[in-house]
C-alpha cells in the first residue's frame, strides 16, 4: 500500500461519505478523532482533513489508513491534500515565535512591565505589523491569528513573569521567560534587535526573507530571532562579497584555510577543493546594523566551524573558537602523555588492593 498516493477524486469520495453520515459517525466508523491542528476546506466547509485523507485511501489503495498509520500534520495528511488540489487550514494559531516574542517584550518594557489591554493603540499597531512576519505560512493562521486581543494577552503573559510581579503568572510559555530575562540583562541591545526588526517589516526587507532549507536555529540559540538570523545568512551568502574575501586575501598570497581551525579544502580535496571556502559574517546584525558590509567584516572559515559558530548564543568570533580548539588540542596531548608515561618505580611496588 502506498501511503499518500491519493487523488483529487479520492478525497471528493470521501467528503461526500462524511456528508451523508454526518461528522461524530463518519470519525466513528473508522476510528478517527476530531482534527486537532488542521481541517480541509471545501466550498465553504472544514472536514477533519487526518480522517478524510485516510478514509480517500480505500478508494485509490483499496483500504482506509488506520489513525496510527500516518500523522495528520504537515509531514502527511497536509503535504497530500495540498498535492491533491485542497485547501488546508489551521485549526489553533502556531506558537509565538522569538521575533514576535521580542516586539511584545519591548511594548512592555516601555509599559513599566505592565499588560495592556487589546484597546490600546500600541497593542492595535503592533497586532498589525505581527501579522506582516513572514514567520508563519498563511495555511497555519487562522481568522483570529496575532488579532489585538491575542497581543494583549501576551503582553500580559510577559509582564506577569516579571521577577517583581506579586500575583499568580498568566499562561506563558519558557520562551517568554528566556526573552524577558534577556531584556532585564541586556536591555539596550534587545531594544536594538526589536528595532531592526520592525525597521526591517517596516520597509519591506524582511518581508521576503522566506525560511530557507537548512535553517537548524532554534528559537531557543539565534540571538536575534529567525528574521535577523535569516538577513545574516543573506550576508553570507552574498557571492559578490565572498568573491572580495577570497580575492583580498589570495592577493596578499594567504592561504584559503579555516581561520578558526586552519582547514585547506585544497590540501584534503585537491583540485576539487581549490578556491574553495564559505564566508562568515563576524558581528551579528544587532551590533552591526544595516549598513554597508565591510571586508573586514568577514571572516573565510571552513562549513564546520560556520556551524558551530552558529549552533547557538552567544556566538564565539573565528579567533574565540580558534582559541577553544587548540585548548581542547592542548588538553587531549596532556592527557595522551599522562597515559603514555612510565609508571615510577614506586609506583611498581605499590602492593594491590
Amino acid at each position: 500500500m502506498r501511503r499518500g498516493a491519493i487523488t483529487q477524486g479520492s478525497v471528493l469520495k470521501a467528503i461526500a461519505e462524511y456528508d451523508v453520515l454526518g461528522r461524530d459517525e463518519f470519525l466513528a466508523r473508522y476510528g478517527f478523532r476530531e482534527a486537532r491542528s488542521y481541517v480541509v476546506v471545501h466550498e465553504g466547509r472544514e472536514y477533519d482533513s487526518k480522517a478524510i485523507v485516510g478514509v480517500a485511501h480505500q478508494w485509490d489503495q483499496g483500504r482506509a489508513l488506520r489513525p496510527d498509520e500516518f500523522s495528520g500534520g504537515k509531514e502527511h495528511a497536509v503535504a497530500w491534500l495540498k498535492r491533491a488540489g485542497f485547501q488546508v487550514k489551521a485549526v489553533k494559531n502556531p506558537d509565538w515565535a522569538r521575533d514576535e516574542i521580542i516586539l511584545a517584550c519591548q511594548l512592555v518594557m516601555e509599559s513599566d512591565w505592565k499588560g495592556l489591554d487589546a484597546q490600546d493603540a500600541r497593542v492595535v499597531e503592533l497586532s498589525g505589523l505581527l501579522q506582516l512576519l513572514p514567520i508563519h505560512a498563511e495555511a497555519e493562521r487562522n481568522e483570529k491569528f496575532r488579532n489585538p486581543n491575542g497581543v494583549a494577552r501576551k503582553t500580559f503573559d510577559i509582564a506577569t513573569r516579571h521577577p517583581e510581579y506579586q500575583g499568580k503568572p498568566t499562561n506563558g510559555g519558557a520562551l517568554d521567560v528566556a526573552v524577558l530575562r534577556e531584556f532585564l540583562a541586556r536591555p539596550d541591545e534587545m531594544t536594538e534587535v526589536a528595532r531592526l526588526i520592525r525597521q526591517g517589516i517596516a520597509a519591506g526587507e524582511l518581508q521576503s526573507l522566506a525560511p530557507t532549507e537548512d535553517e537548524e536555529f532554534d528559537d531557543y540559540s539565534a540571538p536575534e530571532g529567525r528574521l535577523l538570523m535569516r538577513r545574516h545568512h543573506a550576508r553570507e551568502r552574498n557571492k559578490g562579497l565572498r568573491k572580495k574575501k577570497i580575492a583580498s586575501v589570495t592577493q596578499r598570497g594567504g592561504r584559503l584555510a579555516c581561520e578558526a581551525c586552519g582547514f585547506d579544502f585544497e590540501e584534503v580535496y585537491g583540485d576539487r577543493g581549490a578556491g574553495y571556502i564559505e564566508c562568515h559574517h563576524v558581528v551579528p546584525l544587532h551590533e552591526a546594523g544595516e549598513g554597508r558590509t565591510k571586508l573586514s567584516d568577514l571572516a573565510l572559515i571552513c562549513a564546520n566551524c560556520h556551524r558551530m559558530i552558529h549552533r547557538r548564543a552567544p556566538w564565539p568570533t573565528p579567533a574565540e573558537l580558534r582559541t577553544s580548539i587548540e585548548r581542547k588540542h592542548a588538553s587531549d596531548r596532556r592527557a595522551a602523555e599522562a597515559i603514555g608515561r612510565p609508571r615510577r618505580a614506586a609506583d611498581e611496588q605499590m602492593p594491590k588492593p
